[in-house]
């Protein structure tokens, strides 16, 4: 999932749906599949990113240990076809390529939607030269801690993650929720990559293609998840940038509609035709005014729960530079505020999850709502 923009403001269509949203009623989860997970949900953010270098088994592991109802996987592909989870397909950044001179002339520009991008791209690597690579902390500067884990880890695949998953639900006797997004998947298409059937190919093989399979699907491309909607009945969630911007895919097929119009009353009832759910960016559950501080919840949630949807914000982080204005502690962007302050009032919203870099932390804010 992308970064939370500092202070958006939510204006235009978007706010004219701007009305106080039914508080959360706090009861656990009831029913199968993912009706059955607790309420709110928390899910790992790229694992415990907030801890670990994101996208690595460490990550992983730490946030199933923590107690995290869901793990996030974003998923790119490699030449030969493997899926692995990075959250961008350009991995300078995440890994340790700059590091190795045999793949020096890998480095290449490109145009990803739209965006002219510098660096090493997995779909240059096989699966075996990816291997050789090591993670490293994508942000040093503002979570130093995590770089100690620099080169420890390797890149994995989403079926490796799986494996992992399946393994250890059965020696804790539950099963181990995931979260997998198809990232930038107009975009692999068009150069022979598609994500969509090699990953409903992956469900299909560990029986992870079912309504009430412990796997929600995710993309930021609506035309994604009705494709994989026809491949496989796993639960997909429909991801939701800013009120004006366009999903990649509807802006490539000349779709004029921006996330102001998916998310009217009209065009979630149209999402409930392929999904179960949506992710919005948390500033369509509450816009933050001009100065940085929390505004009136839309309607957004008690829309998306009239249509049948539930609603999965993203992402809560603990640093005052992602709080709104009214939780930050101090001046340093790096320090921790007051992250209990804003979970409660986005848990009051009646979100039925949140993305999160620390896990620990929202699980203690969830149990305190439910209480």
């Amino acid at each position: 999932l992308g970064a939370v923009a500092a202070g958006g403001v939510l204006t235009g269509a978007g706010a004219a749906h701007a009305a106080p949203a039914p508080a959360a009623t706090g009861n656990p989860g009831r029913g199968k599949g993912f009706r059955g997970l607790p309420v709110p949900t928390v899910i790992a953010h790229r694992g415990s990113s907030g801890y670990r270098p994101e996208h690595t088994m460490g990550a992983y592991r730490l946030a199933l240990d923590t107690g995290a109802d869901v793990i996030e996987q974003d998923l790119v592909p490699t030449r030969d076809g493997h899926l692995v989870c990075r959250h961008e397909n350009e991995i300078s950044g995440t890994t340790d390529v700059a590091d190795h001179p045999e793949f020096a002339d890998r480095r290449a520009t490109k145009t990803i939607d739209g965006v002219t991008v510098t660096g090493w791209f997995t779909e240059d690597f096989t699966l075996a030269e990816l291997k050789t690579l090591r993670a490293v902390e994508r942000i040093p500067e503002q979570r130093p801690n995590n770089t100690i884990y620099d080169g420890r880890w390797e890149v994995p695949t989403m079926e490796e993650v799986i494996r992992w998953a399946a393994g250890e639900g059965r020696r804790r006797g539950r099963p181990v929720w995931l979260h997998a997004e198809t990232k930038h998947p107009s975009h692999f298409r068009s150069i022979g990559l598609p994500l969509e059937e090699p990953l409903a190919a992956l469900l299909r093989r560990h029986g992870l293609h079912r309504a009430g399979s412990p796997i929600f699907l995710q993309s930021f491309e609506p035309t994604s998840i009705r494709r994989l909607s026809r491949l496989v009945d796993t639960p997909g969630v429909v991801l939701l940038s800013s009120a004006r911007s366009r999903p990649r895919d509807l802006e490539s097929a000349g779709d004029p509609r921006t996330v102001a119009d998916l998310i009217t009353p009209e065009g979630l009832r149209e999402i409930a035709g392929y999904a179960s759910g949506i992710g919005p960016t948390l500033d369509l559950v509450i816009p933050r005014r001009a100065d940085g501080t929390l505004g009136t919840p839309t309607s957004l949630v008690a829309d998306a729960h009239r249509a049948g949807l539930i609603v999965h914000p993203y992402t809560q982080r603990n640093e005052n530079r992602y709080l709104p204005a009214e939780f930050r502690v101090g001046d340093d962007p790096h320090r921790h505020g007051d992250a209990f302050g804003a979970l409660r009032a986005w848990f009051a919203t009646g979100i039925d999850g949140i993305f999160t870099d620390h896990p620990d932390t929202a699980l203690l804010a969830a149990a305190d709502h439910r209480a």
